[in-house]
């Protein structure tokens, strides 16, 4: 099938209130452009210079997702034009993208990692940890950052039960931290799943999903 023909079926599959981030790392822009020409016009990329290459190529109307883990040297290199930043797991990563947006005279949005598999490999936030980052002095300084919601991936496994625990998991979080009022923080997005397990993400109560390979084949 054509990338248009995997757009159509996914979105088709998706309820009204779930946001689909197309994952476009590795992939050519032309493919990029025949998914934005489909009506896909959020992409997530994992590295900062690939997706800088293709934000000065691309339409202007793309909304563009850092999804890889941000190291706090290259957030410069997106601080103009990055809509979302995923998987922010530390005080000091959020202090670097407000001093970067300050320049732009921006507010980034950016969702918290939440650490929820059982897997040493995966980045991430426990539950203390985040209410102790969302109260924190630090936090209540950093104007040009505004936190949208929580972020998280589950283990990788065949295990669909273990899947399903730790999303509601993370749904049980999200709910938790909703009620704390913070200027800088409002949660609205819950973004879990990926393209094996979006359907039981979004059944555990997600409202953005990554998928890359379900729409423009394997990986290069």
């Amino acid at each position: 099938m054509s990338i248009q023909q995997n757009l159509n079926k996914i979105k088709a599959s998706l309820p009204i209130n779930v946001t689909l981030v197309a994952v476009s790392k590795t992939k050519p822009v032309s493919d990029l452009m025949e998914a934005y020409e489909a009506g896909q016009h959020i992409f997530g990329e994992n590295k900062i210079q690939e997706m800088t290459d293709k934000w000065e190529s691309m339409p202007k109307d793309i909304e563009w997702h850092m999804i890889g883990h941000v190291q706090s040297n290259k957030v410069k290199f997106m601080s103009e034009y990055v809509n979302l930043v995923h998987g922010v797991d530390s005080i000091k990563l959020l202090q670097e993208i407000n001093k970067q947006a300050k320049k732009h005279n921006r507010t980034i949005d950016c969702l918290l990692q939440i650490y929820i598999a059982e897997e040493e490999t995966k980045f991430g936030l426990d539950e203390k940890e985040l209410k102790e980052l969302l109260t924190s002095n630090e936090f209540k300084e950093l104007q040009n950052i505004r936190i949208v919601g929580l972020m998280g991936m589950a283990t990788f496994t065949e295990n669909q039960s273990q899947i399903e625990k730790e999303f509601k998991h993370l749904k049980s979080i999200f709910d938790n931290s909703k009620s704390l009022s913070i200027v800088n923080c409002q949660l609205s997005i819950l973004s879990m799943g990926m393209s094996g397990d979006y359907k039981l993400a979004i059944e555990c109560g997600s409202t953005m999903v990554r998928i890359g390979s379900s729409i423009f084949g394997g990986r290069n």
